[in-house]
C-alpha cells in the first residue's frame, strides 16, 4: 500500500514546491511581473430582471477611453454597444464670475429676457 502512495505524495510535494518557486521568482521572469489588463470602471448598472442586468463600463483612460454597454445574464456577457466617451467637461470659470456657480440662474434669466421681448403670450 505504501508503494502506491509514496509516488503520489512525492508528486504532490513536487507540485507544491514548484508553485512556491514560481511565486517567489515571478518578479524576475520576463513578461509576467507587470502584466495588467486595461483600466476598467463600472459606470452604471440597471437591473432588467431577477438575473439580467445592463451594465455600462469604461475601458481605458484618457482620450482613447471607450464606453461599453453590456448585457449580463447568468451564463453570458454580451456587448450590446460601444461608443467613445465624450470629452471631459470643462472646468467652470472662477467663482467670482457671474454664472460660474449658478448656471441655472443665468439660464433662467436668459429665458425670462427671451420671453419678455416676444410678449407674454408668445410661444417659446
Amino acid at each position: 500500500m505504501l508503494q502506491n502512495a509514496l509516488p503520489a505524495i512525492g508528486l504532490l510535494l513536487l507540485m507544491v514546491l514548484l508553485a512556491l518557486a514560481l511565486q517567489r521568482w515571478k518578479k524576475h521572469l520576463p513578461g509576467i511581473a507587470h502584466q495588467a489588463g486595461p483600466a476598467l470602471r463600472v459606470m452604471s448598472t440597471v437591473s432588467l430582471g431577477p438575473q439580467q442586468r445592463l451594465v455600462t463600463v469604461q475601458v481605458g483612460q484618457g482620450p482613447d477611453a471607450l464606453c461599453l454597454v453590456l448585457g449580463v445574464a447568468p451564463g453570458s456577457i454580451s456587448a450590446l454597444h460601444s461608443l467613445p466617451l465624450p470629452a471631459e467637461p470643462e472646468t467652470p470659470s472662477a467663482p467670482g464670475t457671474p454664472g460660474a456657480a449658478n448656471g441655472f440662474a443665468v439660464r433662467l434669466a436668459q429665458l425670462m429676457n427671451l420671453s419678455s421681448t416676444k410678449g407674454p403670450h408668445a410661444p417659446l
